[in-house]
C-alpha cells in the first residue's frame, strides 16, 4: 500500500479555490483566532460556534449530556427493531441537514471575516499582489483602455448586493463580466476596501493599462510627480476628461446634448483641464484670506488668517455681564421690551 505524505487541504484553501471565488484572499488562522477581529459576528451568523470550528478545521467536541440523552432514547426505543431503525434514519437525516446549515453558515462567517481582513495590513498586501497580477480583471469601458479594477461591495449588509468592480480610472462600478462572480455577496468585500486600497498604495500608476503593466517590471510611480491634496495628480481619474469621453457624431458633426439621441449625463465623465482647480481649499483661502471656515490651513506656504471664537469661560463671563446690566436696568426702572425672538431689549 502506498501512503501519501501530503498534508490535507484546509477549509480556507479549498473555499478560495472554488470556481467564482478567485477574488477572495486567504484569511490567516491567526486573524480568525483573535476574538477582537470577530466582534459582533456572533449575532449575524447562525450556528456561529460550529461554523467557526469548520473554518478552522477543528473537530467538534461531543457533549456528555447529549450522549446520555441519546443512550436514554436508545433504551426507550429498544423493543421493536422497526422503531430503532426509524430512529437511526431520523438521526442521520437530522445530521445531514445540520451539516448543510453549518456549511452555509461557515461561508457567511468567512465572508464577513474576509471583509475585515482585507482592510488589515496583511490582507491589503495579499490583495495588492492580486491587483498587480490582474486577478480582478479590467474595466470594460473603452476609454479606460483595460485599466485594472478592484472588487468592492455597494453594501456592508449581506444579501443586498453582489460584488462589483470599481475602476479607479473612471471612478465607476461595473458588474463582473463572468456570471460566476455574480453570485458572490458584495458584503464580503464591503464599501471600505476600494478607497482604503488606493490610499494605502498611492504610488500605483493608474495611467498604465493592462498591456503596459505586463511589459514593465513594476507598475508604481517613479520620479517626483505633482501631489494634490495628498494624492498624485496623475492618478486622479485618468480615464475622464477631454479625449476620454465618447462624442456621438453624424457625418463628422457632433450631436447636440439637447437632441433626442444626444449624450446623457455627460457631466459625470468631465474632468477639469487644469487639475489644480480641484484644490478648492487653496483657492478658497486665496479668495477669502479672512475666512473663519478654514482653521490654520496651510496653502502652499501661506497660512490663512483665522478668527477664533472666544473661549468658553470668556463667553460665560460676557453672558454674566449682560445679565448683570439687565438687572441694573430693571432696578433703575428703565423700560424693557421683548424682541421678536423673545430676548429682552432696551427701548
Amino acid at each position: 500500500m502506498s501512503t501519501s505524505s501530503a498534508a490535507p487541504e484546509s477549509w480556507i484553501s479549498s473555499f478560495c479555490s472554488l470556481i467564482g471565488h478567485e477574488y477572495f484572499a486567504e484569511v490567516s488562522e491567526e486573524f480568525i483566532e483573535d476574538d477582537f477581529n470577530l466582534t459582533g459576528l456572533q449575532t449575524q451568523v447562525a450556528m456561529y460556534k460550529e461554523a467557526l470550528e469548520m473554518i478552522l478545521d477543528v473537530e467538534p467536541e461531543e457533549d456528555d449530556e447529549d450522549e446520555e440523552e441519546e443512550d436514554e432514547e436508545d433504551e426507550s426505543l429498544i423493543g421493536e427493531g422497526g422503531e430503532v431503525a426509524g430512529r437511526e434514519r431520523r438521526h442521520h437525516s437530522r445530521m445531514a441537514s445540520d451539516l448543510s446549515v453549518i456549511e452555509s453558515s461557515a461561508e457567511m462567517l468567512y465572508g464577513l471575516i474576509h471583509q475585515r481582513f482585507i482592510c488589515s495590513r496583511a490582507g491589503m498586501q495579499q490583495m495588492s499582489e492580486k491587483y498587480e497580477l490582474g486577478h480582478f480583471g479590467a474595466c470594460p469601458r473603452t476609454n479606460c483602455m483595460q485599466a485594472r479594477t478592484l472588487p468592492v461591495g455597494l453594501s456592508d449588509i449581506p444579501g443586498e448586493e453582489t460584488v462589483k468592480l470599481f475602476c479607479p480610472a473612471c471612478l465607476d462600478v461595473y458588474v463582473p463580466p463572468n456570471s460566476r462572480f455574480q453570485t458572490v455577496d458584495g458584503a464580503f468585500f464591503g464599501r471600505t476596501f476600494g478607497a482604503l486600497f488606493l490610499l494605502t498604495f498611492p504610488d500605483y500608476d493608474l495611467t498604465k493599462r493592462g498591456a503596459d503593466v505586463m511589459q514593465d517590471i513594476t507598475s508604481r510611480i517613479s520620479g517626483h510627480p505633482e501631489i494634490l491634496n495628498g494624492f498624485f495628480a496623475k492618478n486622479i481619474a485618468p480615464g475622464l476628461g477631454a479625449g476620454h469621453v465618447y462624442e456621438p457624431k453624424i457625418y463628422g458633426f457632433r450631436v447636440s446634448e439637447r437632441a433626442r439621441s444626444g449624450p446623457r449625463m455627460q457631466w459625470l465623465r468631465e474632468r477639469p483641464g487644469n487639475i489644480n482647480e480641484l484644490d478648492e481649499a487653496r483657492l478658497f483661502a486665496e479668495q477669502n484670506p479672512d475666512s473663519e471656515d478654514d482653521e490654520g490651513a496651510n496653502t502652499n506656504g501661506r497660512v490663512a488668517v483665522v478668527r477664533r471664537r472666544a473661549p468658553g469661560n470668556a463667553r460665560l463671563r460676557q453672558r454674566q455681564q449682560q445679565q448683570q446690566q439687565q438687572q441694573q436696568q430693571r432696578q433703575n426702572g428703565s423700560p424693557m421690551a421683548l424682541s421678536t425672538n423673545g430676548a429682552e431689549s432696551e427701548l
